[in-house]
């Protein structure tokens, strides 16, 4: 299957170097020539411009930070549904509002062409080493012939259903469960500071006990020795995330008061020029309410 991917960042640039070690055709896009070129030498082509990196590509992965940046790619002049070939698939594996997915659907749609939403679960280092979880949303057949590129990427496929809609509430959702977890943590993390206990010690007793699982272990470790450089997401992205969330209740108008909680916490950190660290940052802004920084 020959692949064209735009978004080489942290996450897209994990995948990008994944599938080239595992010999895909793949062409790359991106902004900065001089990124390109670790790319050219792992045996990548390099697109000059959107219709170029879409021309006789069978399949489209786009892993972009934000709506904005992603309708502007697929939507605007020359973008993906004007460039990608009649039947070709667009893999949106960013996190990404179902308003921004709703308008790609349409456009797709138009242009005879597929749209998949394959929301990805881990940070960049399982992206590089395809041991990522992901979560497929689509027609059936579409994501069958992505079968092979789905077990390259990924360790887990949870599959979401044929409503690409579907895939993108389900990682919003996750996200949001994530971000309160990163909120719980840093408020225990701060109350037991506050009595004069070492930080990782309550990390050990949060997961080999109450919490043994990724979210606990990775961010309760970046948490407990305040390694706030220790970037998988940065604190933008994770504001992001919770507006994302916010949003989709809205929808339905529900509250969600604990995405409430770490959005405001992130604003805050962002508000100090903590915008490019992990977005763990929001415990250390707990820390800062709590008199500890």
């Amino acid at each position: 299957m020959k692949i064209g991917l735009v978004g080489l960042g942290r996450m897209g640039g994990g995948m990008a170097r994944r599938l080239l070690s595992c010999g895909y055709d793949l062409k790359v896009l991106h902004r900065d020539p001089q990124h390109c070129a670790e790319f050219a030498s792992l045996g990548a082509s390099i697109a000059a411009d959107i219709p170029e990196l879409c021309a006789g590509r069978e399949l489209l992965i786009s892993m972009l930070a934000t709506d904005d940046s992603l309708e502007s790619v697929a939507l605007g002049p020359n973008g993906l549904t004007q460039s990608l070939p009649a039947g070709a698939i667009h893999m949106v594996s960013g996190t990404h509002g179902v308003r921004t997915m709703e308008k790609l659907l349409a456009a797709h749609r138009q242009q005879q062409q597929i749209l998949i939403s394959c929301a990805v679960l881990g940070r960049p280092d399982r992206a590089a080493a395809g041991t990522l979880g992901l979560i497929p949303a689509g027609p059936a057949a579409a994501i069958a012939r992505l079968t092979p590129v789905l077990n390259t990427l990924g360790q887990a496929v949870f599959l979401a259903g044929e409503d690409p809609l579907s895939g993108a509430a389900l990682k919003i959702a996750n996200n949001f469960v994530l971000g309160c977890a990163i909120e719980a943590i840093g408020e225990g993390m701060s109350l037991v500071r506050r009595y004069g206990v070492d930080p990782e010690l309550f990390q050990q007793v949060l997961t080999q006990g109450l919490f043994d699982c990724v979210a606990y272990q990775g961010y309760g470790d970046v948490i407990a020795k305040q390694d706030w450089h220790r970037v998988g997401a940065t604190a933008t992205i994770g504001l992001k995330d919770a507006r994302l969330a916010l949003e989709a209740a809205e929808k339905f108008q529900m509250p969600l008061p604990s995405a409430a909680v770490w959005h405001d916490h992130l604003l805050a950190a962002c508000a100090r020029g903590w915008a490019a660290l992990d977005w763990s940052v929001m415990a250390r802004e707990q820390f800062r309410r709590s008199g500890l920084e």
